[in-house]
């Protein structure tokens, strides 16, 4: 009888350790979550044969990204809506669509002409977060030097998000799509 009861507590004592094992595993893995950088930034730029003002234009007028934005055409049957005045400070456009583009708004925060457009990026799904975006132009012989930027912060799942996908890979080549298709609408049809 000694030898029955003496039984269960070995099993009990197997199950604990692996209990702790894997309750060490998490926290270690939780603690490498946590040290990842808690902002990320990613930019591109281009250069565009066309006047900043023209550049200038196709950004800080929300309808005209339909034209040149990476993320438009992803979603035909994406539902699009805009508030606030057509252009500049103030102007917001909102979008609900496949899980491929997702749910957001965006808010011009500030704008100077020909120099550069500041946004606020709100997204609601598939994850939600905020992000600012900015567009600089510097022109020189004729050209606009055209730089893209986003920035933000990395919650805790963000983090380990990032640990499997490089944001500068995953949006870096959207942003060049999108300058390329920028500089299309900029320059216009070829004479």
């Amino acid at each position: 009888m000694t030898d029955a009861a003496a039984a269960p507590p070995k099993k009990m004592s197997m199950v604990l350790k692996v209990l702790i094992g894997v309750a060490g595993v998490v926290a270690i893995l939780a603690g490498i979550v946590a040290i990842q950088p808690s902002k990320y930034k990613v930019e591109r730029s281009a250069t565009i044969a066309a006047p900043a003002a023209a550049v200038f234009d196709q950004v800080n007028e929300l309808k005209k990204w339909e034209a040149w934005s990476p993320w438009e055409k992803v979603d035909p049957a994406m539902k699009r809506t805009y508030e606030g005045p057509p252009a500049g400070t103030g102007a917001v456009y909102s979008w609900a669509g496949n899980k491929d583009v997702g749910e957001g708004r965006m808010t011009i925060v500030e704008s100077k002409p020909g120099e550069f457009v500041r946004l606020r990026l709100e997204f609601f799904k598939p994850m939600a977060g905020k992000s600012t975006a900015e567009f600089t132009f510097k022109e020189e012989n004729k050209q606009t030097a055209v730089t893209w930027s986003m920035t933000g912060k990395k919650n805790f799942i963000s983090k380990a998000f990032c640990m499997f996908m490089d944001m500068d890979k995953m949006l870096g080549g959207q942003f060049d799509k999108g300058l390329g298709q920028l500089k299309s609408a900029s320059e216009g049809p070829r004479k």
